[in-house]
Order: C-alpha cells, then sequence, then structure tokens
C-alpha cells in the first residue's frame, strides 16, 4: 500500500483538525495501535469520524456527554470489515497518545503513529482488519526507516494503569511475525 506525501493513497481521507507539527519532523519511531468503537460496544457508526473531527453531538447517546469536548485523533482507523480511514498525515502529530512513555521517552505523540481497530479490547479483532494492518505496517516500515517491528506497542503498554487497549483480544502474533496473515 503505497504512501505518498505521508498518505495512504487507498485510504479514505478524512482530515482532523487535531493534530500539529511534531518537534522533530523525522523522528517517526513508535508505532501505537489502539481501540475504539463509538458508543462502546457499537461498530459501524458515524461517531468515531465526529470525535475525530470535534463534530460529535452529545445528544446523539449518553456516553457522548463525558467525551463529546475531546480533541483527540489518531492517525488511522481500520474498521471491522478493513476498510482504513486517515485523519492526520504521518508526519504530523495526532492526539491519540495523552500521557504516555515508551523505554522512559515521554510524550508519545512526538514521535509515533496511532493506529486505531473499531473494536474492543474484549472483543476480537477480524482477519480483515489484521490482515489491513499487517499491510499497512509493512508500508510504513518501508517508508520510515527509524520504525521497527520491535517499536510497534499498545495504549495499554505507552500508558499502564490509564490506558487498557488494544486489550488482550487483540493477537500481536498476526502482526509481529513477518509471513503473510491468515
Amino acid at each position: 500500500m503505497p504512501i505518498l506525501q505521508h498518505w495512504l493513497t487507498d485510504a479514505i481521507k478524512i482530515p482532523s483538525p487535531n493534530c500539529d507539527d511534531r518537534p522533530d519532523a523525522s523522528d517517526i519511531s513508535l508505532v501505537v495501535i489502539h481501540c475504539i468503537s463509538l458508543p462502546p460496544g457499537e461498530f459501524d457508526t458515524p461517531y468515531i469520524d465526529q470525535l475525530f473531527c470535534n463534530t460529535l453531538n452529545p445528544d446523539d447517546h449518553p456516553y457522548f456527554k463525558e467525551i463529546h469536548q475531546l480533541k483527540v485523533s489518531a492517525h488511522l482507523l481500520i474498521k471491522r470489515d478493513g476498510d482504513c480511514v486517515q485523519y492526520v498525515a504521518f508526519n504530523k502529530r495526532a492526539w491519540h497518545a495523552g500521557q504516555s512513555s515508551y523505554n522512559e521517552q515521554e510524550r508519545c505523540n512526538d514521535f509515533s503513529i496511532g493506529i486505531e481497530l473499531e473494536g474492543t479490547e474484549t472483543c476480537a479483532y477480524t482477519a480483515a482488519q489484521y490482515s489491513r494492518l499487517k499491510i499497512i505496517i509493512d508500508s510504513l516500515l518501508t517508508t520510515y526507516p527509524k520504525l521497527s517491528r520491535q517499536r510497534i506497542t499498545g495504549h495499554s503498554d505507552i500508558a499502564p494503569g490509564r490506558k487498557l487497549d488494544p486489550g488482550p483480544s487483540f493477537e500481536w502474533q498476526k502482526i509481529l511475525l513477518t509471513e503473510s496473515v491468515d
């Protein structure tokens, strides 16, 4: 999957305002895997796009009253069917990790790419999601030389005690191994 000017060429592009310049534009050295569903546990809704673009209506669901004012976005969302939406160019800092640390380096947003999987920590992810994620990771590794398979982690690992995603249902071996995903 080609990356052109820091955008996946076959992803749906929905630019989010929830990003800014990285402190060091050349330091793209970590991939963080997340999960999200809005409302929680519901899939294939328009609400993730709305949250990441600051248009989430708090009256659409009681849970949204708690989160509608958040200014957050990942770089990518991989939906249950494997379709991909890109919100932020990879050379920009997306606001996905919050207070975080990786190998004693604080502020993971500064140097990471955030990828959301539509799902929950306890619900199995789909074969289509793993397949797309593996293809995307391979493209990222080819494009950004500071990335490696050893520098792919979960939100729970960079924000322990605060975040649980992608959760116990995520099968790491499906993306960390170099052979194809079945």
